[in-house]
């Protein structure tokens, strides 16, 4: 008899292998300016995993266009600089801390003659992060694996990252509502204190009038 339990990592497997299937690299277009204006992609990475960013830019140099790359994280640290992109760049970097990474561009033109009246650069960004940034043909070739042993190897630690990822989101979202209740109590109290310093007020200006009254013989 077949048993009916149904693996969770499994099943992450699985919609790992159609995601993947469907995903790509994101292209955009890349207007330039004479102004320094970065357009940057946001990307979150917890502490110690590998990223791997690789840019595809089109155009050629000295076509009067000027491609730089930025790669900073919400923390303050910068990462890369890459001047003049042209063609494939690839940086990789492996953040300390749990934190949101940007990585920007900008296209400044440096001769306006040659960029014509609408000078565009299209760039083709991947970013790869923990297992999927790993060179895993390295790892077949060193431990003499399948490709398939390969493949699933990629996957496991894949789903493994995913599992780690939904546990810290669980235990974000428990956090988040602890501190909703506690801050809901306090609110609580802090309603009922100042329905009582108004109750206590009131009840004060009742007897401040009452003997103010008497003492002018008016009751």
């Amino acid at each position: 008899m077949v048993s009916s339990t149904i693996n969770p990592r499994a099943v992450l497997g699985i919609f790992f292998v159609l995601f993947t299937s469907l995903s790509s690299a994101l292209k955009f277009e890349l207007a330039a300016q004479q102004h320094s204006n970065e357009r940057c992609i946001r990307n979150f990475v917890s502490a110690g995993q590998l990223v791997v960013v690789t840019a595809i830019v089109s155009g050629t140099k000295g076509d009067g266009q000027v491609v730089n790359m930025h790669i900073k994280d919400a923390l303050g640290n910068d990462y890369s600089r890459p001047k003049d992109v042209v063609g494939e760049n690839r940086q990789t970097l492996t953040p300390s801390e749990d934190t949101a990474f940007d990585v920007c561009f900008e296209n400044l033109i440096s001769d306006s003659r040659r960029a014509g009246n609408k000078p565009i650069r299209e760039v083709e960004l991947d970013i790869e992060i923990g297992a999927d940034a790993r060179d895993w043909s390295s790892v077949q070739a060193a431990e003499k694996l399948k490709p398939v042993e390969t493949d699933l190897r990629r996957i496991e630690e894949v789903v493994a990252e995913i599992v780690t990822e939904m546990e810290y989101l669980r235990q974000r979202e428990q956090k988040l509502r602890d501190t909703n209740e506690s801050t809901n109590e306090r609110v609580k109290w802090f309603a009922f204190g100042t329905m009582g310093m108004l109750v206590g007020l009131g009840a004060w200006q009742v007897v401040y009038l009452r003997a103010y009254f008497r003492s002018k013989h008016l009751i």
